[in-house]
């Protein structure tokens, strides 16, 4: 039996209204969420990608590994390279063993702390093939004496102490040579006191470690010493008051421009090349000389392909000595 009345129209159950309404408002809060989520990871890899804060890209950082750390001109170049969105990080370390194996290894992208003999050494030491990216300096190596003030008031059999490691001694022969005082019996390519033509030199060579030439300035049986510039300043020498040097700009000299290097993957890299322009911006090259006492000369001129084949060349000679 039905409860309906025939001919009526059924009478159905009333609406949830207030449940649909309930379900719509649940649909937008979970839209609205998913579009919040949406626009917060935006925003975030905006953030990330826009962290120079002007629109461009996030900075490219570059670790330039050195052994003088605290000298004023690495936060000149820190600055010039952040104008340009480069994020120059200056790693220090105190031996100069380090800086090389740090960077063959990856531990930072680029050094600057050698000369090119000492990386040619390095190179031919190690299975590395650093290469050099830039020129930085060049320091002359001078002879000091507190007994005479001119190369010709040297007199037969006097002697002179020069530094005794591999990459400051040939340079030294060679500074004694250039200033007349000894010969060479042959034309050595990496000279060492053995190449010293005796009878036909003024002076004789007395081979002591470096750190020991400064203090032998005023020892009796020693006329003259060449010190390196780092333990001429350390131990107070007046570093204009040297009887000779030799020429910074010579071709001899070329194995001794520092240099900053760099893997050899990376040597056309353009933001390392941009970094060795930077450092001859005239802000970082005066802050340079200036901590240098004046004595170091700038090294222009040198692209990276010609430093390259000076290192060659130099591994070369360093291998025919050896």
């Amino acid at each position: 039996m039905s409860d309906s009345v025939p001919g009526s129209v059924p009478v159905l159950p009333p609406k949830n209204s207030s449940g649909r309404r309930t379900g719509l408002i649940a649909a937008i809060v979970v839209a609205v969420l998913v579009i919040a989520g949406v626009v917060a990871y935006v925003a975030t890899r905006g953030s990330s990608d826009d962290a120079a804060g002007d629109g461009s890209t996030a900075p490219t950082v570059v670790r330039l590994g050195t052994t003088d750390v605290s000298q004023p001109h690495w936060e000149i170049l820190k600055d010039l390279a952040a104008e340009e969105n480069i994020e120059l990080e200056i790693v220090g370390f105190s031996e100069y063993t380090q800086p090389n194996p740090a960077l063959a290894e990856g531990e930072i992208d680029l050094n600057s702390f050698q000369h090119i003999l000492y990386l040619a050494d390095h190179n031919n030491n190690t299975e590395d093939d650093l290469q050099p990216v830039g020129s930085t300096l060049i320091v002359p190596l001078p002879l000091y004496s507190d007994k005479h003030e001119e190369v010709s008031e040297f007199t037969k059999g006097e002697q002179v102490a020069i530094p005794n490691d591999a990459t400051n001694q040939a340079r030294a022969l060679f500074v004694l040579e250039s200033a007349g005082l000894i010969a060479f019996t042959g034309e050595p390519k990496v000279p060492t006191p053995d190449d010293v033509d005796t009878a036909a030199s003024t002076v004789v060579v007395r081979s002591v470690e470096a750190s020991q030439t400064a203090g032998l300035i005023g020892d009796p049986d020693i006329a003259g010493v060449i010190v390196n510039n780092n333990f001429a300043s350390d131990a107070g020498f007046d570093l204009d008051d040297y009887v000779y040097a030799d020429d910074p700009s010579s071709a001899g000299a070329q194995p001794y421009i520092n240099v900053i290097a760099a893997r050899p993957d990376d040597v056309d890299n353009p933001v390392y090349q941009r970094i060795v322009e930077l450092y001859h911006d005239p802000s970082v090259t005066e802050s340079v000389v200036e901590s240098s006492g004046g004595t170091a000369v700038i090294v222009e001129g040198y692209d990276a392909a010609k430093l390259q084949q000076v290192l060659q060349d130099t591994q070369a000679n360093l291998q025919a000595a050896g």
